[in-house]
């Protein structure tokens, strides 16, 4: 139905920031809410964050409130994760997701998954 394409990883210093982009395409519908979600290898898929359609409704998972903000434009069907004060165990492989409310993403849902993108921090 709709793809993710993600990016905006990279190789970074503790402390330092990245912003990641998601672009959706396909059969995409509005009202849909984004977020993100992060993997290291040996453990689970783990929820980051979501946004709601109008940008009202926004959470964050513990690790990164405080850190980290996500937006989104739907003119664009992109969702951003604005990372600030990365830390070393902020690395992993960052995902966007899609869904039909922030709380299908909560419950570590997701309609679409990408490929990816790769973030490591160094300490």
């Amino acid at each position: 139905q709709v793809q993710l394409v993600e990016s905006g990883g990279g190789l970074v210093q503790a402390g330092a920031s990245l912003r990641l982009s998601c672009a959706a395409s396909g059969r995409t519908f509005t009202n849909y809410a984004m977020g993100w979600f992060r993997q290291v290898p040996g453990k689970e898929r783990e929820f980051v964050a979501a946004i709601s359609w109008g940008g009202t409704r926004i959470y964050y998972a513990d690790s990164v409130m405080g850190r980290f903000t996500i937006s989104r434009d739907n003119a664009k069907n992109s969702v951003y994760l604005q990372m600030n004060s990365l830390k070393p165990e902020d690395t992993a492989v960052y995902y966007c997701a899609v869904g039909r409310d922030t709380s299908y993403l909560t419950n570590g849902r997701s309609d679409s998954w990408g490929q990816g993108t790769q973030v490591t921090v160094s300490s």
